[in-house]
Formats: C-alpha cells, structure tokens, sequence
C-alpha cells in the first residue's frame, strides 16, 4: 500500500470495523454518549433520574409535585493508547497478502484486549454480589455452573432490573461446565457450538452469555463473573488520528493511530457479581 492510497477516515473505519467485531465487554455496554467526546480528557455529564414517588389521590383535594434532580456522574476520557508499525518496501513486494492491512486488523485486535480488560475492571463498582475472595462459590460441576447462573438472575430480579438484553461473561472454564449441562445446550442454536468473533456463545438461565479470557480473577482461580444489561456502565471511544508517513533511512512505509476511551459504572444496580472458585 502506497501513502498516496491512504485514506484516513477509511482505515479509521476498518479500524473500527475489526475492533467492534473484537470486543466481548466493549459491546456489553451503553455508547449513548460517544458523539460528545473529541479529545483525551474531555468530560461528559451524565444525569441519572431518581425514583417517582406515586401517591394517594383524593378527589377535590390538591397534589403535590416533587421536583425532579438528575444526580450527575462523570464519564471521563481518561485513556489513551497508540498502535505503530511499520512494513519495509521489499516485504510488500513479495506478500501474497496486504500487509498493511493484516496488520490494522492486528493493531484493532490488541486494543480489543486493552479496552475489554479496562471495562471488565468495573466489577469492582458493584455491591450486588454473590461470594467474595474470602468465600468464593465453587464451581466443579456442570449443575453448580448452572445454578451459579440462576444465583445470579435471582440477585438481578431482587433489584428489579429488566429482564431483557441481561448478559453475563464467563471464563473458557465456566463455558466447559456449561457445555456438559443439556439445560446449556439444548437451550441453543448452532450458535453454541462455536464461539463467535464477539464471544457470544448461547443463553441460559435468562442470559446472552458471553466468553471471555478477559473474566478478572484474583489468587490466579478466583473469577469475577458479571452479569447485568448495558445500561450499567456507560463507554466512549474515539479514534483522534491514523496516518502514514514514509520513514527516513529506511525503505518503509509506517502507520500509526491513537485511541483515546473511558468509562464508568453509571447504574451499579443493573450489575450483579459472582466471585467463584474453578478448581
């Protein structure tokens, strides 16, 4: 590929492209905000609305209106990661692939696995849970996957949260037990007998269950499986730059990018954590 053919806002796209595809925790979340951020360090005020108190009418007699106060939350654009590399004239000749463009796909992969992990770190904002470091659940068995599962529905629905779009991410090990659970299987399509470029790997229990190697776990085995819907955390990206240049004393072609993100746990009670043990 020539820097005559390159075409920022196209290789921006196919950036995107690959890295949306990517993503497990990066498409668990709401991205209703990501038109307002430009820039590293830019802010987003998020009002969240309170409960409606509905009262007791009677008939002649006055109401009474409550005022209605969004309490803010701040979604910050606090990180920000680069990719560069470079492909000498002569490997380009001789590649039966582009591979320049192998190489945006590679670049979107990595950041996958850079912004997933930013996210999934937000189980730590969650109070609805379900074991912890000390007493972790231990799953051994393909029942107790199953009713880790259901534990952790039942914990979502004690907070009235919506029972559509809920999801949960777990580790390949927990995706093991469930594949030896008919409730799992049978509950599927063709769908679960492969995981797909965004983890997606079938639904059970009230679940799009998702597999990650991304699960956070503490000790090494103790995992931190989350569940909950998109309206828990709120993210935004924005990619501020791809460019190439030709580079002095070499004969190469260079590319580099910068994303900047951020997140935040704007609904903690749309989430719901399990700590569990694996071995």
């Amino acid at each position: 590929m020539a820097i005559s053919t390159f075409v920022p806002q196209i290789w921006e796209a196919r950036l995107l492209e690959h890295l949306d595809k990517a993503l497990v925790y990066g498409n668990l979340v709401n991205r209703d905000y990501e038109g307002d951020i430009r820039n590293q360090g830019d802010t987003v005020k998020i009002n969240q609305i309170g409960d409606i108190t509905v009262n007791n009418y009677t008939k002649g007699s006055n109401i009474t209106y409550e005022s209605v106060d969004g309490t803010p939350t701040t979604l910050t654009i606090d990180q920000a990661k680069y990719f560069a590399f470079k492909v000498e004239d002569i490997d380009q000749v001789q590649a039966n692939v582009n591979l320049v463009d192998g190489a945006m796909a590679r670049a979107s992969y990595a950041l996958r696995d850079v912004v997933d992990k930013h996210i999934a770190a937000h189980y730590t904002d969650v109070t609805n849970t379900i074991g912890d470091d000390t007493t972790p659940e231990s799953i051994t068995s393909a029942n107790k996957a199953y009713e880790a599962l259901v534990d952790l529905r039942t914990a979502l629905d004690e907070k009235n949260v919506q029972s559509t779009g809920r999801f949960v991410v777990v580790p390949p090990a927990f995706y093991a037990y469930m594949l030896k659970d008919s409730r799992f299987v049978a509950a599927g399509t063709s769908k679960t007998d492969s995981v797909l470029a965004n983890g997606f790997i079938g639904q059970a229990a009230g679940f799009d269950i998702y597999q990650s190697n991304n699960v956070p776990n503490t000790e090494g085995t103790l995992y931190k499986v989350m569940a909950g819907t998109r309206q828990g955390i709120s993210y935004a990206q924005q990619i501020l730059s791809t460019e190439a240049l030709r580079l002095e004393g070499t004969f190469s072609d260079a590319v580099r990018g910068q994303l900047v993100y951020g997140s935040v746990t704007v609904q903690p009670n749309a989430l719901a954590v399990l700590t569990c043990n694996l071995r």
